[in-house]
């Protein structure tokens, strides 16, 4: 079975131009078929305090208003992700494609149903259409994803990109064996937040179990861990926590996850 990489990259590396370049090249240099997923709640973040809307995030989740999800829609979709596009294209040797979920009708999602906590327009994921990404990737195209999805009657919504990610790697598995990196600008997942060496190499789900109880996985990573070992069960190969320059030096340290 042929090998897909999925990447998703988060905010702080969106956010430091420098780094992110480094990663695009690192990125683009794959030779295999590839997807990149992107997010950038922190530019948003900015950009709504700069507007005055008022940003509201509960267990490392983004609560959505409508002034939220136009300021979201038109940076991921718009400025973040056609400059990314650009990038790859600017490499001479990835051509990319840029998509919400709503575009070609890729992932669809419904309105996150409210329970404890109003998300607003926070949607999560329902379908994934494999073929008609397998076609585009089949083509020669790599699909570069922002954290927008739709529910097919008009509405966009705000979802997690970690999720996206994790989607779209267990949808594709059944054409490829999956390999789904999450890069970021830590080495992967710490003991000790202070210390960016105290990595842990490999977590499996007992040991997720006990550093959830310790407190040493919280706030935003837990949905991170969460969307992990979903990939892992529902049949993709291999997930990794890693530094961004991952995809281009597997050697060096990060998390692996194993159920």
């Amino acid at each position: 079975m042929e090998k897909l990489l999925v990447a998703k990259i988060g905010g702080n590396i969106v956010d430091n131009e420098d780094a992110l370049q480094n990663f695009l090249k690192d990125f683009a240099a794959i030779d295999q078929p590839k997807i990149l997923v992107h997010g950038g709640g922190k530019i948003a973040t900015r950009i709504a305090e700069k507007l005055g809307v008022q940003t509201q995030m509960i267990n490392g989740r983004r609560i959505t208003s409508k002034e939220n999800l136009d300021i979201v829609v038109q940076l991921y979709a718009g400025l973040i992700n056609k400059n990314i596009v650009a990038a790859l294209q600017a490499t001479a040797y990835c051509n990319a494609i840029g998509f919400t979920g709503a575009d070609a009708n890729v992932i669809k999602a419904v309105k996150r149903p409210v329970k404890d906590i109003d998300y607003g327009f926070v949607g999560d994921v329902t379908e994934v259409n494999e073929d008609r990404i397998h076609q585009f990737i089949a083509n020669g195209l790599t699909p570069v994803f922002c954290a927008i999805t739709h529910d097919a009657n008009g509405q966009l919504f705000n979802t997690n990109a970690d999720t996206i990610a994790s989607q779209i790697a267990v949808a594709l598995s059944s054409y490829y064996e999956v390999s789904l990196y999450y890069c970021f600008e830590l080495k992967g997942v710490l003991t000790d937040i202070k210390d960016k060496d105290s990595v842990i190499e490999k977590i499996d789900t007992e040991e997720y179990s006990k550093l959830k109880a310790q407190g040493v996985i919280a706030d935003g990573m837990l949905p991170k861990m969460k969307n992990c070992f979903d990939a892992l069960e529902k049949g993709v190969a291999e997930v990794h926590i890693a530094n961004a320059e991952f995809v281009n030096n597997q050697d060096v340290v990060h998390t692996t996850l194993v159920l």
